[in-house]
């Protein structure tokens, strides 16, 4: 029998072109576009395009805190969650310089995680300056208006839960982390698998 030839990696520059950007601009077209078509003022987040009926509507709410809505309409939240992203994007820079991200699978995690990290930082640094109330307004009252845009909007009949609305950087951040988890779990048995053999 021939020895397992090695997969080929790719290399970290074409999954910034080819995955990255693309979804990176998927993600900021899709809020822009969600922002100029859900015009203030949409009253309790009533105004909604039906996809599914009581499945799957697209309507425009603003997030300043994370996942599931946690700290928003807080004060501290816009000023504590821009900060998250910087770390997390040092953090990330670190890890692909110690080479912490193996293999295709984890590489396509760092895509995916940039792209949403990225795409709801844009956000935060974007979209409270373009509100009408914060017209002329510094740039500190600016950045504390940021928020984060969010329309993708589910619901589970069975238990009647109307799931926290997220956007398409969200998405790229859970499927990487759960790519990170899934790769992790593989090499963990890859390296059980040599242990047992050795």
């Amino acid at each position: 029998m021939e020895p397992d030839k090695e997969k080929k990696e790719w290399p970290l520059w074409w999954i910034l072109l080819g995955v990255t950007l693309p979804l990176y601009v998927l993600d900021q077209w899709t809020k822009f576009w969600v922002v100029k078509r859900f015009v203030p003022p949409w009253i309790d987040h009533e105004d909604k395009i039906v996809v599914i009926e009581n499945y799957f509507n697209l309507r425009r709410v603003h997030n300043q805190g994370v996942a599931f809505g946690f700290g928003n309409g807080s004060d501290w939240a816009p000023v504590v969650f821009l900060a998250v992203p910087v770390i997390a994007l040092t953090l990330i820079t670190w890890g692909v310089r110690r080479k912490f991200f193996a293999g295709n699978g984890g590489k396509f995690a760092v895509g995916l995680l940039l792209c949403g990290i990225l795409g709801n930082l844009t956000d935060r640094l974007v979209q409270g300056s373009l509100l009408v109330e914060m017209k002329g307004a510094p740039l500190w009252e600016r950045l504390k208006a940021g928020y984060v845009v969010d329309f993708l909007d589910f619901t589970i009949p069975v238990v009647n839960y109307n799931w926290p609305s997220f956007n398409v950087a969200d998405s790229c951040i859970c499927v990487a982390a759960a790519l990170l988890f899934f790769t992790g779990m593989k090499a963990d048995l890859k390296s059980a698998g040599e242990k047992k053999k050795a």
